[in-house]
């Protein structure tokens, strides 16, 4: 139901897009900001049909979804309750995070047709892989990053091995 609310809003806002003669929202948005808006509507779609999770109220808190009323007002800076959502372009799912942590992590992998000509043409954006695994500061590799760089952790092989095995969703073309 979550990837379908994503499926509907990105129709609605295309077509309004497309009326006015404007680009896709997937062609406006930079990577790493098309990768969060996502991620932000996938939390919230999952924590509407859910009747045990909510979003964490915390600003930047993890996880993102919590147990309802497990945290006080439904927040938290860092829980153990809940599960993270990550999305990504990257097929297999590996992606960054910003610390290895014990926890819940479900990956949404999303595909972006940006090379159909004329862009008219130009396949819908679509979800094609969903993993869901529990997953330990042991399954990640910490990437060094400059002076600059914000500090992330990555799964490894196993952790990636780990996730895959817990595929919840794989798409058929």
């Amino acid at each position: 139901m979550a990837m379908q609310d994503v499926y509907d809003f990105f129709f609605d806002v295309n077509t309004l897009f497309d009326q006015r003669g404007l680009p896709r929202l997937e062609e406006v948005l930079r990577p790493a900001n098309m990768s969060g808006t996502i991620s932000d509507m996938i939390t919230a779609s999952v924590a509407s049909h859910s009747r045990s999770l909510c979003q964490n109220k915390y600003h930047n808190g993890h996880p993102d979804l919590i147990v309802n009323g497990r945290y006080e007002l439904d927040s938290v800076k860092a829980g153990e309750h809940g599960v993270e959502i990550k999305t990504t372009r990257k097929p297999g799912g590996a992606v960054d995070t910003h610390g290895a942590r014990d926890q819940w992590m479900c990956v949404f992998v999303y595909q972006i047709d940006s090379a159909t000509e004329p862009a008219a043409n130009r396949r819908a954006t679509r979800f094609t892989e969903v993993y869901l695994a529990h997953v330990t500061p042991e399954d990640f590799r910490r990437n060094n990053r400059g002076e600059l760089g914000t500090r992330t952790a990555t799964l490894h092989r196993d952790g990636i091995a780990k996730l895959r095995a817990n595929w919840v969703y794989l798409a058929r073309d």
